[in-house]
């Protein structure tokens, strides 16, 4: 009999070692190495797709850039606009998806309501491994779905997955979660490093292979990264979060990485009893503010993927009685807001440093760009003195550590999607300011951080 061979796997990254050892070289964590069995050399998983001549089956051939056809793909909508829209304009043939989400987030209630849809127009397959046919049947019912073309499959084992999906030849699957399904030839449990990484690498090659639409869906850590080994995250075409707290009605399904659209994509939906709900004009959700604004608060404009945001920072500033005064943030990096306060005492001559600084972007929204930096100085300093900002002003711009106020792309949009909710004033960087008048809007241009002190 042949000596079973055996390889030692981190848990972190998915270096291999032939030998067990206390550190990972590759990232550095301790006592990360489990042993794998690694399969014989006579299984050939390529006699699996032998059953099946898909449109890339065939051999590949060198072509030059002229000679390649750019007719456009036709994509597969969703049935929900914000799904399509961070996915580009929709599902393309042939590519893998990978939605990622907290437990509770809403990402098996998403799903099963665009196979729904879609199965009433395209075969569709919904195979689920985390939970039973009657689970999902009764979430189906209490959603009021159409029940009648979706086909479902109830398995966890790679091989059957692919059997069933070659018989019934579905154009989009949905595989519900990696992280519980395996394959036969690898020996260790699933969820491990190389079931994840192996089981993507065979659905993967089967969706390029047939033109399916493969959606996974995937753990994250308590970190909120999603969980596995971070190839698995290069494998893939489209890689989307679920974001959303358990205590808030709204979700934001956000792009992280995608192929076939922009990066960064926003979507907001609404959790209802029906399930998920669009939301087509996220702006005035978070602007949902009181009659009297109280100090501390401002209106700022984002940029989420290829559209504008208006969202509302709220900003504490009180007295500290710790040696190490406090400086928290929800939504924002605390390295920078701590640097902008260190810009706020240089260049603006006011100091925070015995005091405790709170930020807080209203909504659960996580601010990634830079042009939040105005919009929080501002709303220090209207905490600090305990001035209320008018309720009709908008701030954005971008501060740079000698005190100047830097442009933002796409300033002209920011502006009118600000006119468009009714705002009538606006401190913006003067390279953003408009070349021509926004009606019903007046726009104030600084350069300086002193500038827009002098204007508060």
């Amino acid at each position: 009999m042949a000596k079973q061979k055996t390889a030692f796997v981190c848990q972190d990254c998915g270096a291999d070692y032939p030998k067990w050892q206390g550190q990972c070289t590759e990232c550095g964590t301790w006592n990360t190495l489990t042993e794998v069995r690694l399969g014989t050399a006579s299984t050939n998983r390529d006699e699996r797709f032998s059953g099946y001549a898909g449109p890339q089956a065939q051999a590949a051939q060198v072509q030059t850039l002229a000679e390649i056809d750019l007719e456009q793909v036709p994509r597969l909508s969703s049935g929900a606009g914000e799904f399509d829209r961070v996915l580009g304009g929709g599902f393309v043939p042939g590519s893998v998806v990978l939605i990622g989400g907290h437990p509770g987030a809403g990402k098996s209630t998403l799903l099963l309501q665009t196979l729904c849809a879609l199965a009433a127009k395209l075969d569709a397959l919904y195979v689920t491994g985390e939970e039973s046919l009657q689970q999902v049947a009764m979430r189906a019912q209490r959603l009021r779905l159409p029940t009648d073309r979706l086909k479902m499959l109830a398995e966890t084992s790679v091989e059957q997955i692919i059997q069933q999906a070659q018989q019934h030849r579905p154009k989009v699957l949905v595989v519900d979660s990696i992280q519980v399904v395996h394959l036969a030839d690898i020996q260790s449990a699933p969820g491990s490093v190389s079931q994840v990484r192996e089981c993507a690498a065979f659905l993967t090659r089967f969706a390029k292979q047939t033109g399916t639409v493969l959606i996974l869906v995937g753990h994250v850590t308590k970190d909120g990264s999603l969980a596995g080994p971070k190839v698995l995250e290069h494998m893939i075409d489209c890689s989307i979060m679920l974001e959303g707290s358990h205590d808030s009605r709204y979700r934001t399904l956000r792009g992280n990485k995608n192929r076939f659209g922009a990066v960064n994509e926003l979507g907001v939906f609404a959790m209802t009893e029906q399930g998920l709900k669009e939301v087509n004009n996220p702006s005035a959700i978070f602007l949902q503010r009181p009659d009297e604004v109280a100090s501390g608060s401002v209106v700022m404009v984002v940029w989420e993927g290829t559209r504008p945001l208006l969202v509302e920072i709220q900003a504490l500033v009180d007295e500290s009685h710790l040696g190490n005064p406090r400086r928290v943030s929800v939504g924002l990096d605390n390295n920078r807001m701590a640097m902008l306060l260190a810009v706020l005492h240089r260049h603006g001559g006011i100091m925070v440093g015995d005091q405790d600084v709170f930020v807080n972007v209203v909504g659960g929204v996580k601010v990634l760009e830079t042009s939040a930096d105005l919009a929080l100085l501002v709303a220090v300093v209207s905490s600090l003195r305990d001035k209320a900002l008018a309720p009709d002003l908008m701030v954005f711009g971008e501060v740079g550590l000698s005190g100047e106020i830097r442009p933002v792309p796409s300033g002209q949009e920011r502006l009118r999607e600000a006119a468009k909710h009714g705002f009538k004033r606006a401190i913006v960087p003067a390279a953003n300011a408009p070349r021509d008048k926004i009606p019903g809007m007046e726009v104030v241009a600084v350069k300086k951080l002193s500038d827009v002190l002098d204007v508060l």
